[in-house]
């Protein structure tokens, strides 16, 4: 089973028109690859090395070219309690977007990161998105397709890179540059009509916990590359082949979306709850009925 091989010209990496919206609707800001803070870009898929068509021969790796999915957004979002398979809420965006959008073969594959804290649980949840089907031959359709989630927790990696920060930031978070996520961590699995969501509890790990704890100390004067890619374990796999990758530049903990699950409060004021900002929108962005 081959990786997808795709160029700049391919359909699957061309964006879908409904994400424009989710590129520049989010409260977590679209921002210059270079100079934004305190929001996200794509960065260039060259920064990544991934595992090259001799990689069990030669043990090199290569850079990683073009993405398979497109980006569609990214959302930083806080709460008091764990937010599990974000995709399925009614005030999702990133989901009421692709559903009012009349693209019937869009679909979205979104990373929800996440991390708790003293005070809050926060996810940083990454959307990608194609308007073709994913090859039925390829890795990436095992993985969101497949029944046994013993596949995915074994091949779903994680390639992640501290663009900028201080070098005990870039010392610490080296360790952890590629890994398995399922062999690390607690990963849950969700799939849709139109969508598949793999969330990744860090608090899984103590290490890693500590790690991204660490780590948050220091995101004002972080630049932190995040892709990921089904891992080739044989040769007729490689070479590898990008899912989709963000850049999230000099994030602010403040800045978090603040996502109010507070059943009461939803029931006792649902007014409110019909003018409510949908989840992860920019102010004055679409709203959702409860």
């Amino acid at each position: 089973m081959n990786q997808t091989k795709t160029s700049t010209d391919d359909k699957n990496t061309k964006p879908a028109s409904w994400t424009t919206e989710t590129i520049n609707g989010g409260s977590f800001r679209h921002v210059d690859l270079n100079t934004g803070t305190n929001g996200w870009s794509t960065p260039p898929g060259n920064v990544f090395p991934l595992r090259s068509q001799n990689y069990f021969t030669t043990k090199q790796k290569t850079p990683g070219g073009d993405y398979l999915l497109s980006p569609a957004g990214v959302d930083w979002l806080k709460s008091t309690k764990k937010l599990d398979h974000v995709l399925s809420r009614p005030d999702n965006r990133v989901a009421h977007a692709i559903k009012t959008s009349q693209s019937p073969n869009s679909f979205i594959f979104a990373v929800n990161l996440q991390t708790p804290t003293k005070e809050h649980f926060y996810s940083l949840v990454l959307y990608f998105a194609t308007q073709e089907p994913v090859p039925s031959d390829s890795l990436l359709h095992k993985l969101i397709n497949g029944e046994d989630d013993t596949f995915r927790d074994e091949r779903l990696k994680i390639i992640s890179n501290v663009v900028k920060g201080p070098w005990v930031v870039k010392a610490a978070a080296g360790k952890f540059g590629a890994f398995v996520a399922g062999k690390a961590l607690k990963c849950s699995y969700y799939r849709g009509a139109n969508y598949f969501e793999i969330d990744v509890d860090i608090s899984s790990s103590a290490i890693l916990t500590a790690l991204v704890r660490f780590m948050l100390g220091y995101v004002t004067n972080l630049t932190i590359d995040i892709g990921f890619v089904v891992e080739a374990q044989t040769e007729d796999e490689l070479p590898e082949r990008l899912i989709g990758g963000v850049r999230i530049c000099h994030m602010e903990l403040a800045s978090a979306f603040l996502v109010d699950d507070d059943e009461k409060k939803k029931d006792d004021d649902i007014d409110l709850q019909q003018r409510r900002r949908m989840m992860g929108a920019a102010e004055g962005e679409n709203t959702v009925r409860m």
